[in-house]
């Protein structure tokens, strides 16, 4: 009996040991999976994936979520045989789950970030559960950086503030680091110090401030600063950066300089130049312009300049000289100065001679000299007139065997050897007298009968001369200086085709003449435009072939009569050697009309057809006109 008692107790704790390991085997069948993290934009929708596992014969029989603030579980959803039910209030209209079990939590708030637990329950088979963190972000605003506009001097004992930095709204906290010149700055307590401060607003959003101290050199005029914030979003690490600022530094002055400004660098009586004194320091000290004046004791003459700037204006040369900037340094008590010499470029005193005008006679020699003054070499050019032919460079200009073409204005011209733009001119007028020169180009001119022509005749002289015809006509004078241009408008006539006209210039040095022969056309030339006589002659032509015409038609008419009255019998006609001016086939009906001319050759030539060409000379001799229509 006691053997069957502990064989039956045996049996009983094999009984309960195996349901406990077959209900652990059944229990570690429900698996459930989720990311570690899930990171979402405050206000955006969060989407958070439960993924489970179960035998391919079973079905879930419950989903929970819950939310763990601290070491509690708060159960926000669950979904029991396909229903959904929502358990905190909190969440009400914000969470859902999706088909593929997956919880959605839209509008994010700083609140939400907080670890969520999926809890999957398959009946007999068990409960399985894990766990996603939901970080919440959102991006700060850019950082504002705020200069110190007051100035910092390199001199300062204390480390001076030179910037501050702000971010706001941002979760989580932001960070913010300083650069100079692109690198970044980290604080030491020496040289840089860094004071950062950062505020949770009612939001719940943070607000991150830092402020930038350190020393600065007479370099850090051109250096420049910024900040930058940097966050953490989605997983990956953003930064945004602020604009770059210039430092305002105070520094003494360790160099001074007197600079001559002017419009090139060869400075010309008449330009503006203006001195300036420049120094290194920040802000620039108080500057004194004077005048050296050089001898055996050097003397200093103030100038009314205005903060070291003097501006001279049409500078002459009086203005040539040693001038001096003079300062006063505070830091290191000691006096700054420059010196810079000005030299004026200049050019006067020219002159001509002889002075003009210059009276000469014609063979004599010219002999001109040019002189000048400036502040370096000259060169010298001769030219007749302003802009006329270079007669040669030097100082004199001498010419032999003057003429009267010789006569006009010469010009002497200066330069400044090295000074573009510097140049003078001075010209004198020179007069050479001669008796006068006939220049016409008409000895010979072609002429006809009665017509008008008109003669000219060209002297030059000086003193001017006066022209003077061998016939009277029309005379028109035209002078240009020294020259005189006479025409003269006559009639042809047989004497004067004989005498032809001779024109004379006289002045005091004495006299000049030209002939000039008129000789008839041999040939009829085609009249130019616009001549009047050769058109009077042209219409006269015109009326003789219209009288020719006329006197033809009345012999025909008359010849027409005649032998109306011949054949009437009323006139007896007997051929004396003429030919029968009836055809052979004529008819009765027909009359035919003799017409005899007894022109003369010159007019026979006016009988021409309309196209030019000439009758022979059987039709000149005989014309008939056939009257039967």
């Amino acid at each position: 009996m006691a053997l069957s008692g502990a064989a039956g107790s045996l049996r009983l704790l094999l009984g309960w040991g195996l349901l406990l390991w077959g209900a652990t085997v059944r229990a570690s069948k429900v698996e459930v999976s989720m990311l570690e993290t899930v990171e979402v934009e405050l206000g955006q929708t969060a989407r958070i994936p439960c993924n489970f596992s179960i035998p391919e014969e079973s079905n879930y029989a419950y989903i929970n979520w819950f939310y763990i603030n601290k070491r509690n579980r708060t159960k926000i959803y669950y979904m029991v045989r396909g229903q959904v039910f929502e358990a905190e209030p909190e969440y009400k209209g914000r969470v859902a789950m999706e088909d593929d079990f997956t919880l959605t939590i839209s509008r994010v708030t700083l609140r939400d970030a907080r670890t969520f637990v999926c809890q999957v329950g398959a009946g007999s088979l068990g409960v399985g559960e894990n766990r996603t963190k939901l970080h919440i972000y959102k991006t700060p605003e850019p950082p504002e950086i705020q200069v110190n506009d007051a100035g910092i001097p390199v001199t300062s004992k204390e480390i001076p503030k030179i910037a501050e930095c702000v971010s706001k709204n941002g979760f989580p906290a932001p960070n913010i680091t300083w650069y100079k010149n692109g690198n970044p700055l980290w604080q030491d307590n020496t040289q840089v110090n860094i004071l950062s401060t950062l505020t949770k607003e009612s939001s719940g959003l943070y607000t991150v401030s830092s402020i930038l101290f350190a020393h600065v050199s007479r370099e850090d005029r051109q250096s420049h600063f910024h900040c930058e914030v940097s966050y953490r979003l989605l997983g990956a690490d953003q930064t945004a950066t602020s604009e770059k600022v210039n430092l305002t530094v105070f520094y003494s002055t360790e160099n001074v300089t007197l600079v001559i400004h002017s419009p090139q660098p060869q400075v010309r009586e008449g330009d503006e130049v203006t001195l300036r004194c420049e120094g290194d320091g920040n802000p620039p000290p108080e500057y004194s312009l004077l005048k050296v004046q050089e001898g055996a004791q050097p003397e200093e003459k103030d100038l009314p300049a205005s903060n070291g700037v003097l501006t001279l204006r049409k500078v002459k040369k009086e203005d040539s000289g040693l001038y001096l900037c003079r300062t006063f340094d505070l830091d290191s008590m000691k006096n700054l100065e420059d010196t810079v010499k000005l030299s004026v470029n200049y050019l006067e005193g020219l002159k001509i001679t002889p002075e003009g005008p210059i009276q000469l006679q014609q063979g004599d020699v010219l002999a001109l000299t040019c002189d000048a003054r400036g502040s370096r070499p000259l060169e010298f050019r001769w030219k007749k007139e302003k802009k006329g032919k270079l007669l040669g460079p030097g100082k004199q200009l001498k010419l032999s065997n003057v003429t009267l073409e010789s006569s006009g204005n010469y010009s002497c011209e200066v330069a400044v050897t090295g000074v573009p733009g510097l140049s003078r001119s001075k010209q004198v007028y020179v007069a050479v007298h001669a008796k006068p020169q006939i220049s016409s180009k008409d000895s010979l001119v072609p002429v006809q009968p009665n017509e008008l022509v008109t003669l000219m005749c060209k002297a030059a002289a000086l003193p001017e001369p006066k022209i003077t015809w061998s016939i009277n006509g029309k005379v028109q004078n035209h002078t240009d200086h020294h020259r005189v241009i006479s025409n003269l408008t006559v009639q042809v006539t047989p004497d004067l085709l004989q005498s032809g006209v001779t024109c004379t210039a006289t002045n005091v040095l004495g006299n000049s003449s030209h002939h000039i022969t008129l000789k008839l056309r041999t040939t009829t030339m085609p009249p130019p435009i616009g001549n009047t006589t050769e058109q009077k002659t042209q219409e006269s032509k015109g009326v003789i072939i219209v009288a020719v015409i006329v006197c033809i038609l009345v012999i025909a008419v008359l010849g027409a009569v005649l032998y109306f009255l011949h054949k009437k019998g009323k006139i007896p006609c007997h051929r004396t050697g003429k030919q029968d001016i009836t055809r052979p086939d004529a008819r009765k009906d027909e009359i035919v009309v003799e017409v005899k001319s007894d022109k003369l050759p010159e007019e026979a030539g006016l009988l021409q057809g309309a196209n030019g060409e000439k009758r022979p000379a059987g039709d000149q001799a005989e014309k008939y006109i056939d009257l039967r229509n």
